[in-house]
């Protein structure tokens, strides 16, 4: 966002989180625009264009009216540099303030999903979600756009208690954004690649990432809905003859080996892979993919 000539507007968009219009809005009715100005080119925003930009985008997601915000900004030019930003701010008795701390690896997109998720901003959110998986595909979309959000609102409701309302919201618009991403247009085929999550477990969305990323590539793969049973797999499994099973568990309460080992009791044995923080030491006959990138890796070859 340093850049010679100035940050575009949809640039500055993306990084505070917000609609292109309503950079427009803020700039027509409040003077909030970009500053610097070259012959036959738009408008750019500067640094300190930026500033001022990121504490309006602070002060209206803590619920400031537009205008009051305005006026707060206007009248202290130089607040902006002595506060702390958005993406870094920890104030605060609940131990978050007002934002989703992302860390300083995650970038300026991922800082600005953290902020429209906080105004439960649907709009915005789907937009920014779909333009990344547009521009970089579903595997860095997840690991450098989505991740960081999912981690750090994590962490703040396991701290507070809070934000259950942000993080529906942000995960049923992830899951539109990762169903939305073309499928293999064979309907005769039955998909040779089967995810699931594990007994208990509820977190579908890494699972629905793999799915999206291995549609990406070509394959197909048949997704189950959480909290499947170990009778309910086992029987998917003898009656679709996967080459490849891939559970999911995400804590220690839902990572039952016993799962596993149903898996592989009938005459079918594909080959069984494990994923997610919530699983024990395992056999080395069970594969345990680290990421999306090494499990797309190991499943994408045995799709066909």
């Amino acid at each position: 966002m340093n850049e010679p000539d100035g940050a575009s507007a949809g640039d500055v968009a993306r990084r505070l989180g917000i609609a292109v219009t309503t950079l427009r809005t803020w700039h027509q009715r409040y003077g909030l625009g970009p500053s610097q100005h070259s012959p036959g080119r738009h408008r750019r925003y500067t640094a300190t264009d930026l500033a001022r930009l990121d504490l309006m985008a602070q002060l209206t997601a803590r619920g400031l009216p537009a205008a009051e915000a305005a006026r707060t900004v206007l009248a202290h030019q130089h607040a902006p540099a002595t506060q702390p930003s958005a993406g870094h701010n920890s104030g605060g008795h609940d131990g978050g303030g007002h934002t989703i701390a992302v860390g300083p690896a995650a970038g300026p997109a991922a800082r600005g999903l953290a902020r429209a998720a906080m105004r439960l901003d649907t709009a915005t959110i789907s937009g920014l979600i779909a333009a990344a998986i547009r521009d970089q595909g579903v595997a860095d979309t997840w690991n450098d756009l989505l991740c960081p959000v999912l981690v750090g609102l994590g962490k703040r409701h396991a701290a507070t208690g809070r934000l259950i309302e942000v993080e529906h919201l942000l995960s049923r618009c992830i899951s539109g954004a990762l169903t939305a991403v073309p499928r293999p247009d064979d309907p005769a085929r039955q998909p040779r690649l089967l995810l699931a999550c594990a007994a208990e477990e509820q977190h579908t969305l890494p699972l629905e990432a793999l799915a999206a990323t291995l549609a990406e590539h070509g394959a197909t793969s048949l997704l189950l809905a959480p909290r499947v049973p170990s009778t309910a797999l086992t029987a998917t499994i003898h009656r679709t003859r996967p080459t490849a099973v891939l559970i999911w568990s995400h804590t220690q309460a839902t990572g039952d080996p016993h799962q596993l080992q149903a898996c592989l009791l009938g005459r079918h044995q594909p080959l069984l892979a494990a994923a997610g923080p919530g699983w024990p030491d395992l056999p080395p006959t069970i594969e345990r993919p680290a990421d999306l990138t090494t499990a797309l890796a190991l499943l994408r070859p045995l799709a066909q």
